[in-house]
């Protein structure tokens, strides 16, 4: 069974892909942190392009919190969705309640990543979002929705691993998606890398520390 090495490798695998846009004005990079920042910093290393993070939390189910039932974004975007929530009977004071539970991850992590500095200015601009891949797609939904009320230019996807169908619906909300590897069995994303340790924040503050002096 294929895998990647580890993000390191994914995110080098993944610039391959990207080079089209190497150099490229008015084009950045947003990663979804945390696991998708040390995939999107060899993506922005090989293509010569300026890295930030795009802060998106998922709305885990309740009891099952690797089940996305949406996703939320730093300016309050939200994506539901409202199939699963209807299908698993979650009530609205408990969603209430794990869309409270993010919102203040959400600070903490723009707070702790970002030291107060302001998000980039992406009006206008060519965005390339970078994960270590897709499962339900539901956070990355959220993030095209941030970036699209942003009035961006352009919204490209790009992950080394995903679902085909996972992928092939995001197409209708990004420009472009391009995903290195849809396996017909996806159980989850760890499964496609022989190293998935947790990304740690002192790993992503390291890796953005360069590009935010």
């Amino acid at each position: 069974m294929f895998k990647f090495e580890d993000r390191i490798e994914a995110g080098k695998e993944l610039a391959k892909s990207l080079h089209i846009y190497a150099n490229k004005k008015n084009t950045l990079i947003l990663a979804l942190p945390r696991g998708g920042v040390p995939v999107a910093y060899e993506v922005a290393k090989a293509l010569s392009l300026p890295l930030d993070v795009l802060i998106v939390r998922k709305l885990g189910a309740p009891g099952q919190e690797e089940l996305a039932m949406g996703a939320i974004s730093l300016n309050e975007v939200c994506y539901l969705n409202n199939e699963l929530i209807d299908s698993l009977q979650v009530a609205p004071e408990e969603l209430q309640r794990v869309i409270a539970k993010e919102k203040l991850e959400l600070e903490r992590r723009n707070q702790t990543y970002r030291s107060g500095r302001a998000a980039p200015d992406v009006t206008g601009k060519t965005v390339i979002i970078v994960d270590d891949g897709l499962a339900t797609g539901a956070t990355m939904r959220a993030a095209i929705s941030a970036l699209r009320e942003a009035n961006v230019s352009r919204i490209i996807v790009a992950v080394p691993v995903g679902p085909f169908d996972t992928c092939t619906k995001l197409r209708s909300y990004a420009d472009e998606v391009i995903c290195l590897f849809t396996p017909e069995y996806f159980f989850g994303v760890g499964q496609w890398y022989q190293n998935f340790n947790q990304t740690s924040d002192e790993e992503v503050q390291a890796i953005l520390r360069p590009y935010n002096p």
